[in-house]
């Protein structure tokens, strides 16, 4: 097995990543090319160059790290993890485009006790998905949108996987939180407010946190040298995604807006 993993970045002392204190660990990688994705430099399994505009250089973004090199990286922090009851969150990018090394990864740290979580597409197959589940504590698993044709447009790859592996991680994980990124234009509305409540009832999910649309990542698909398809949309806040939760509270289904 290959033991290493290209990754973008190691953020220390997260707290939305999952309960207590947390190390987060981004994977490079994904299959998915979402239009509205505030991390372009994730979507490359490989380093590639972005302009830093503080050092007015290119510099690379991504680099291969062994499972040792992570984890001795990652168990600085054990002392916060045991008196938050935090622990490492894997994200990406997606991090089951390298799921044989994260699984690993999350192994090993399930050995020396540490709590796991992940965010995860959940495009992959699902024998390697449901190996990767395993390790996982807390799973934060995204849906695009509830329709099959709207998905492909939004973000290049088909729905039917992605529904199956969220039926199994029901069927499989204790702790399952759904997270919806909004995007004006796109997934918005009472009508897939709606939509989203049917699928979700048809899954047995009880469990959704909202993710309102922000424009954090602008700046990075200049620097990149790539079209960002978003630019003058506005930010969404909490308040104008009220009567989407409500929607779905009023078909019997926990709701936040994170």
């Amino acid at each position: 097995m290959n033991d290493q993993a290209c990754i973008f970045n190691i953020q220390k002392f997260s707290i939305h990543d999952g309960p207590g204190i947390r190390t987060v660990v981004f994977f490079k990688g994904c299959p998915l090319h979402c239009y509205w994705c505030s991390n372009p430099e994730s979507q490359n399994g490989q380093p590639e160059k972005m302009w830093d505009d503080q050092k007015k250089t290119a510099t690379m973004v991504g680099e291969y790290k062994s499972i040792d090199e992570i984890i001795t990286e990652v168990m600085k922090d054990e002392a916060f993890y045991e008196e938050s009851s935090g622990g490492v969150t894997l994200s990406g990018g997606e991090v089951l485009y390298q799921a044989e090394v994260a699984t690993e990864l999350l192994r090993q740290l399930k050995a020396r006790n540490i709590h796991t979580a992940s965010e995860t597409t959940g495009y992959a197959k699902s024998e390697t998905f449901c190996k990767f589940i395993e390790q996982v504590d807390l799973l934060y698993f995204d849906v695009k949108h509830h329709d099959e044709i709207q998905h492909k447009i939004g973000t290049g790859v088909s729905l039917k996987p992605i529904l199956k592996n969220l039926a199994l991680a029901k069927k499989q994980q204790s702790q399952l939180i759904v997270r919806i990124p909004i995007i004006p234009r796109y997934n918005d509305g009472t009508e897939n407010a709606f939509a989203f409540a049917r699928l979700f009832n048809q899954l047995n999910i009880s469990e959704v946190e909202l993710l309102p649309f922000h424009q954090f990542g602008e700046k990075k698909y200049a620097a990149l040298d790539r079209t960002y398809q978003l630019h003058n949309i506005p930010q969404l806040h909490t308040e104008e995604l009220t009567y989407f939760k409500e929607i779905l509270e009023t078909q019997k289904i926990n709701c936040t807006i994170h």
